[in-house]
C-alpha cells in the first residue's frame, strides 16, 4: 500500500463505492422481480430485513469513503528502489498476568535408532505479579536488522522487572528409560524466579541448518529443589514431610565486574552477532544423527565475563542434614561449548 499513487487510490476507493452501490441496487432489482404480487413488493420494500440491510450497506460506505480521503492524502508514493530499502520495525508486546498452567503432559525424547528415552512430565508452571505494574514491564518482541550479511534477527526482551516482584514457579517429574531399566528421578522445583532483564534471539545459522540463537541472563532463583521421593509442596522449601531433598538456595547469575562482583545487568551468554549459539541435528561419518547444542567462539571483543552464586547448598535424607554453605564464582567465560546427545 505505501508504493500506490494517492489518486489511484482515490480511483480505487471510488470504484469500490460505484461497485457496492450497483451490487446493492442489482440485489433488490432481482428480488423484486421474483415477486407477482403487489402487495409482496410492498412487503418486500418495507421489510425490516432490507431496511436492516440497506442501513448497514450506507453505514459501511460512509466508513470507507471517510477512511479512504483521510488515509489518502498522508500517503506518497514510493518506487521500487525505495521500497526494497524499507525495514519494518514491527513488534509486539505482550505479558502473563495470573499466568498458570497445569496438567499431566508428558514430553518424551526418544533417542534415534534405539527406545532410550527421556521424559518431563506433569509440569506446573504460574507466576506472581507485581500488582502495582500490570503491564507497563512486557515482554516485547521483534524482528531487527542483523549484521553485515546476515539473515535478520527475532528478538525477545524479558522485563526488566526492577521490583523483582514478578516470580515464576515451575515444577516437573523427570526420568530415564533406557538399557531395560526404567528410572524415577523424582521432581524438579525452581521457586521465586526472576528474570531481571536479559532475553533470548534466534536467527539463521551462519553455516549449515539448525537455529542460531542468543541467550542474556540477569536471573534470581530462591529456591532449587530436587525431590527424589515426589514433589510434596511446592510452595515450601523445606516442608517437614519431604524426607529426601537437595536444596540450592539464593542462586544468582549474572554480568560481573573486574571484581567478581554480580551487577544487574544480564550475562550474554551467547550473542547472534558476536558468539552465536546453535541448536542442531548432526550426522557423523557412520550416518548416526544425534542432538546438538553448541557455542561458537567468541569475536575479537572475547567472550562476556558473568558470574554464579549461591548463598546455601544443602542435602536432607533420612538419616539426617547435610549444609554445605555458600559457594561463588566470581568470574565464568564460555570459549567455545560443544554438546551431542547420544542415542
Amino acid at each position: 500500500m505505501p508504493s500506490m499513487h494517492c489518486n489511484s487510490l482515490r480511483e480505487m476507493k471510488k470504484g469500490s463505492r460505484h461497485r457496492a452501490m450497483n451490487l446493492f441496487a442489482l440485489m433488490i432489482r432481482k428480488r423484486l422481480q421474483s415477486q407477482r404480487s403487489k402487495g409482496a413488493l410492498r412487503s418486500i420494500l418495507f421489510s425490516p430485513t432490507i431496511n436492516a440491510v440497506r442501513m448497514a450497506m450506507l453505514g459501511a460506505m460512509l466508513a470507507f469513503s471517510f477512511h479512504a480521503s483521510a488515509s489518502a492524502e498522508g500517503m506518497l508514493p514510493l518506487s521500487d528502489t525505495a521500497l526494497s530499502a524499507v525495514q519494518g520495525r514491527d513488534g509486539l508486546s505482550f505479558d502473563f498476568s495470573n499466568f498458570s498452567l497445569s496438567g499431566d503432559a508428558r514430553f518424551t525424547y526418544y533417542a534415534p535408532g534405539s527406545n532410550a528415552q527421556y521424559y518431563l512430565a506433569n509440569p506446573h508452571i504460574s507466576r506472581s505479579d507485581d500488582l502495582n505494574n500490570p503491564f507497563s514491564d512486557p515482554y516485547r518482541m521483534e524482528v531487527v536488522r542483523g549484521a553485515a550479511g546476515m539473515a535478520d534477527v527475532v528478538n525477545l526482551a524479558f522485563p526488566a522487572n526492577a521490583s523483582g516482584l514478578v516470580r515464576w514457579q515451575t515444577a516437573f517429574d523427570w526420568g530415564t528409560d533406557a538399557n531395560g531399566l526404567a528410572f524415577d528421578a523424582g521432581s524438579m522445583i525452581f521457586k521465586d524466579v526472576a528474570f531481571l532483564g536479559g532475553g533470548m534471539q534466534w536467527s539463521t545459522p551462519r553455516n549449515g541448518d539448525g537455529i542460531a540463537f542468543g541467550l542474556g541472563l540477569r536471573m534470581d532463583i530462591g529456591n532449587l529443589l530436587l525431590r527424589p521421593r515426589g514433589r510434596d509442596d511446592v510452595n515450601l522449601a523445606e516442608p517437614a514431610s519431604v524426607t529426601e531433598q537437595m536444596n540450592i538456595s539464593g542462586l544468582r547469575i549474572g554480568a560481573v565486574d573486574s571484581n567478581g562482583n554480580i551487577l544487574n545487568t544480564p550475562w550474554r551468554i551467547a550473542d547472534v552477532a558476536s558468539q552465536p549459539g546453535i541448536f542442531n541435528a548432526v550426522t557423523d561419518a557412520a550416518g548416526n544423527s544425534t542432538m546438538h547444542v553448541g557455542i561458537d567462539w567468541p569475536d575479537a571483543n572475547g567472550a562476556p565475563m558473568g558470574g554464579m552464586q549461591i548463598a546455601n547448598l544443602s542435602f536432607r535424607s533420612g538419616t539426617g542434614s547435610v549444609d554445605l554453605g555458600a559457594s561463588h564464582i566470581g568470574s565464568i567465560q564460555i570459549q567455545y561449548m560443544d554438546v551431542k546427545f547420544k542415542p
